[in-house]
């Protein structure tokens, strides 16, 4: 650590630290403010709030979850313009959402966190930022979420290429793909959306694909003015419409648990792709093998018809190296290239993507030999050995059929129901017994492996490497939501530090 490194801008410690200035950062900082907690800090990498929404600005960028959904559900919009929006309208929404709740003036931008460490004699934790400052907090909250860090494959032969090269999320807005011959790697989330809207303007586009995923239709139905008017004016019908939609998305659980079920779907979908795609070896190609729901499911009406263009071909060669002007495959064939998107998506393990992000505990204790086989928390928030360390979209929290903002919610409802309950008790830390954090993961692991994803050698980035899911949380929304509307008491260890220390600092 730099030692000149100083204390940003705080006299003392603050209360509360939230790293990550996107819906969980946002919602986090919303959540205190309404509990009169003033005395926190929202520390944002970049330059601007938004995250996700933010960083992807790819042609064709969307949510997948319906808007009245993908919205807190205490700062609804009657002026949605379609079912499912796009990131430009997605990311005003948190502006316009930073801006009414005063945000803005609580975070501080280009403030890159890039360790913690645990000072239990004080208890108060030091955040280490790039810049070579620290801010000091009794509390932080981990909200950088799991999907900012692209993943770039190491091609062979990659930095040699003469042509453009960009990730998804780092799209190059500058660069005129008209006419250009292109290479797009990948065919997840972001591809499916940006291959149809590229297509018609590149000379020729080669779609390379790894494993095909399930596609359904998407809902492209736009809100009337009228509708909006109706919402607008009587937010009840707002609110019921989205109750609506949370019962609609939490039945597709059902075949989650019931891979046979799942099968049965399976058909339709397979005929969905017949229907849309004329070529019978194509079509073929892009049927995926696995059970339905092993791997996200994404919806899209545009993706399979853009295989019946004359300038696009589906390739399902792996990738033998990449030349000055060409791309060479595994079975010797070769294609020429001016422009290689990768459509790889993201690094999702913590273990990974915070290999550089040391965070220190009780007893000098680190979270990189703790979640050495795996990174695991009590409720996907709290980690033994870790006290006041609270996460958002923590291990195994994530969703394959509803919204991640109603499990945001939860995990911000809880986190702030731990510290008042730790204030009104007069503590100083609170740390998840062990024995509590590894009964609920043990339940939670034996749970998981009756549903699809770990069922017939599914593979997805839902597991780690050696298959073991630490994503997906296996079971229904509102059971979380049960499980994090209040602290337990029994749950944790609430401490107290000795006054004279506490007087020494």
């Amino acid at each position: 650590m730099n030692s000149r490194a100083k204390v940003y801008q705080y006299a003392r410690p603050v209360k509360v630290a939230i790293v990550g200035g996107g819906f969980g950062g946002l919602c986090m900082a919303i959540k205190l403010r309404e509990a009169g907690i003033e005395d926190f800090v929202l520390l944002e990498k970049a330059e601007q709030v938004g995250g996700t929404w933010r960083d992807n600005s790819y042609p064709g960028c969307a949510c997948d979850v319906q808007s009245h959904m993908y919205s807190f559900s205490f700062e609804g919009n009657p002026d949605w313009s379609a079912r499912y929006s796009g990131w430009k309208e997605i990311q005003d929404y948190i502006l316009r959402t930073t801006e009414k709740h005063g945000i803005q003036e609580k975070t501080r931008f280009n403030a890159e966190v890039c360790g913690a460490h645990f000072d239990q004699d004080k208890a108060l934790w030091t955040l280490d930022l790039k810049d070579g400052s620290q801010v000091v907090c009794q509390h932080w909250v981990l909200a950088s979420g799991p999907l900012h860090v692209p993943q770039i494959p190491n091609f062979p032969g990659l930095d040699r290429f003469k042509g453009k090269v960009f990730h998804s999320s780092q799209w190059d807005h500058d660069y005129d793909l008209t006419g250009k011959k292109v290479v797009s790697v990948g065919t997840g989330a972001s591809a499916i959306q940006y291959v149809p809207q590229i297509a018609p303007e590149v000379a020729r586009l080669t779609v390379v694909q790894r494993t095909p995923g399930w596609i359904i239709p998407r809902d492209e139905r736009t809100y009337s003015k009228l509708t909006k008017t109706l919402f607008r004016r009587f937010p009840l019908l707002r609110k019921l419409h989205r109750v609506r939609l949370y019962w609609s998305n939490e039945s597709r659980v059902v075949p989650i648990f019931h891979p046979r079920l799942a099968g049965l779907l399976e058909k339709v979908v397979k005929q969905f792709i017949r229907f849309q795609v004329k070529d019978k070896e194509t079509a073929r190609k892009l049927t995926p093998s696995y059970t339905l729901g092993c791997k996200r499911i994404m919806i899209s009406n545009r993706y399979y018809p853009t295989f019946n263009r004359d300038n696009v071909e589906l390739f399902t060669e792996g990738v033998k190296e990449v030349r000055e002007n060409s791309i060479v495959f595994t079975d010797g064939s070769e294609r020429e290239m001016d422009c290689l998107i990768l459509g790889t998506g993201f690094i999702v393990d913590p273990r990974i993507y915070m290999k550089d992000f040391p965070i220190t505990g009780l007893d000098g204790r680190k979270l990189q030999d703790d979640w050495a086989d795996a990174s695991e928390a009590y409720l996907g928030i709290t980690v033994a050995g870790y006290p006041n360390m609270f996460q958002m979209v923590g291990p195994n929290t994530g969703l394959g059929h509803n919204s991640i903002i109603f499990m945001i919610e939860c995990q911000a409802e809880y986190i702030r129901d731990a510290i008042q309950k730790l204030d009104a008790k007069g503590g100083d830390y609170l740390d998840v017994k062990r024995a509590e954090m590894d009964a609920f993961n043990d339940k939670l692991q034996e749970d998981v492996s009756g549903t699809v994803w770990q069922q017939g050698g599914c593979s997805s980035w839902y597991q780690q490497a050696d298959g073991k899911n630490v994503a997906i949380w296996p079971y229904s929304t509102w059971r979380y939501w049960l499980k994090t509307r209040r602290v337990e008491d029994r749950v944790y260890h609430w401490e107290k530090v000795r006054q004279a220390q506490k007087a020494a600092s």
